[in-house]
């Protein structure tokens, strides 16, 4: 069972890197449709770039789930935590060595994408050998999760004016859509 969930593990970190990159160009390459939006970076902000992560572990859960619901006790902590960390690793590291350096570094992006989705899968396989956690963790996960999606999906369309969520590129928050729909209401 253990060699079943490490070995899942593992493809999980290849599927998140390769996922997660493909994810970075994927709405752009949709023509700008709104849906694909919902679940890949609609701009260069480090808001977005989380739904890099979001989108590939969530595509990569859906697919792993049907090969070890029956060997997994934790799986929605697993993933929660999982992703939680994936998250906070990439704007945790991004913050700081710009900070330090002053500058943004592609290299460094990708690296800290890398790292995170390696901690990710460590953290989810440590979760999934425990034994079961109490139902009150698993709702509080749910609970987390929900706000986490919600969040992500909102503010995509509806972005914050803060730091996190500007383009950098084009200094400009969200989605095109959401550019046109403020010259038309100007």
């Amino acid at each position: 069972m253990q060699n079943k969930l490490k070995t899942f593990s593992i493809i999980g970190v290849f599927f998140l890197i390769i996922g997660g990159s493909l994810l970075h160009f994927t709405y752009n390459w949709s023509g700008f449709n709104p849906i694909v939006g919902l679940f890949s970076s609609v701009n260069e902000s480090v808001w977005e770039h989380l739904k890099l992560g979001f989108g590939s572990l969530l595509f990569f859960s859906l697919f792993e789930y049907w090969f070890i619901k029956k060997e997994v006790k934790n799986y929605i902590i697993a993933k929660t935590a999982g992703l939680l960390a994936l998250q906070l690793f990439i704007v945790g590291f991004f913050y700081i060595y710009t900070f330090f350096l002053g500058k943004e570094i592609l290299l460094l992006d990708i690296l800290s994408y890398i790292i995170g989705c390696i901690l990710c899968q460590i953290i989810v396989y440590r979760l999934y050998i425990q034994k079961k956690l109490p139902a009150a963790v698993s709702i509080l996960c749910v609970f987390l999760l929900i706000i986490h999606v919600t969040t992500l999906l909102l503010f995509t369309y509806y972005p914050p004016r803060l730091t996190i969520f500007k383009d950098d590129n084009s200094g400009e928050y969200g989605t095109k859509w959401n550019h046109e729909e403020e010259v038309h209401t100007h």
